[in-house]
């Protein structure tokens, strides 16, 4: 009975490993799908080709969009050039004028008092003078007291030519024609010489400034037709490149550009800005 041990104990671990083997074929064949239904599984579609692009028109390179601002053709700021009180303001902020229209007027009393002074002071120097050379004619007197005269004449001429000058600007006229952009003083009000007293454009031809790639300089030059799209007014506008800037910005690699706007549409007012379309020829 006991040699029939080891027998039965050899027996029991080849059945064990038996029912190891097989679970394991149970499981691959388990995750292998069937196959009719391999056989029914998609097979992914070829790659295609994307579709060809159409060639861009013949001359055209291309037209991107640029920032612009509209400026006037004119504008500076008028100051006073003396110390004085405003004695009248003609125009406000907005108001058209002409060449030459007064715009400012100081009170200039004290000015007009010395001015008043000095040609009493001349007539007396040049009696003084005709004394002196009579006087010179009768050997009454030397030439050093003629001399003397006719330098304290001179003198007088050139403190009334000064405050001649003084006179004249006391009234501020326009440069040009255009208008009001901004009033900076009031009447009564007393200013410095060098204080800011109105900006004023001219506003009667509009120029477009943006900066474009110093790289187009080849292909935009000045006669160039562009178009600018205005926010304010939802319109666009024909325009022509006049000039472009005299040197490029080396940071940047970009230049300033200069055009006008055809005609004078009088919608729009300097200031306002959109997008201007360049079309670049080869």
């Amino acid at each position: 009975m006991n040699a029939d041990r080891p027998f039965l104990r050899a027996a029991t671990a080849g059945m064990a490993a038996m029912a190891v083997l097989a679970s394991l074929a149970a499981s691959l064949a388990a995750a292998q799908p069937p196959q009719h239904l391999a056989a029914a599984a998609p097979r992914p579609a070829p790659a295609t080709a994307p579709p060809a692009v159409p060639d861009r028109p013949a001359g055209l390179v291309d037209a991107p969009e640029l920032r612009a601002q509209l400026t006037p053709r004119r504008y500076t700021t008028l100051a006073a050039e003396i110390g004085a009180r405003v004695q009248r303001l003609t125009v406000r902020d907005g108001s058209s004028i002409r060449s030459g229209e007064l715009l400012v007027e100081f009170d200039c009393s004290l000015q007009q008092a010395q001015l008043e002074r000095a040609q009493a002071t001349l007539t007396a120097a040049e009696k003084q003078l005709a004394i002196q050379r009579r006087l010179v004619e009768l050997n009454a007197t030397g030439r050093q007291e003629q001399d003397q005269a006719e330098a304290e004449l001179g003198k007088t001429r050139a403190e009334m030519s000064q405050i001649r000058v003084q006179l004249g600007k006391c009234r501020v006229v326009a440069p040009f024609g255009g208008r009001v952009a901004e009033q900076k003083v009031r009447e009564q009000q007393f200013v410095q010489p060098g204080q800011p007293l109105l900006e004023v454009l001219d506003d009667s031809v509009l120029e477009v400034e943006f900066i474009m790639p110093s790289r187009w300089m080849s292909q935009v030059r000045a006669g160039s037709a562009v178009r600018i799209a205005v926010d304010e007014t939802g319109r666009d506008y024909p325009a022509k490149v006049q000039r472009l800037g005299a040197r490029v910005d080396p940071v940047s690699q970009s230049v300033k550009v200069v055009a006008t706007i055809d005609g004078r549409p009088p919608e729009l007012v300097a200031g306002m800005s959109g997008r201007v379309l360049v079309q670049r020829l080869p």
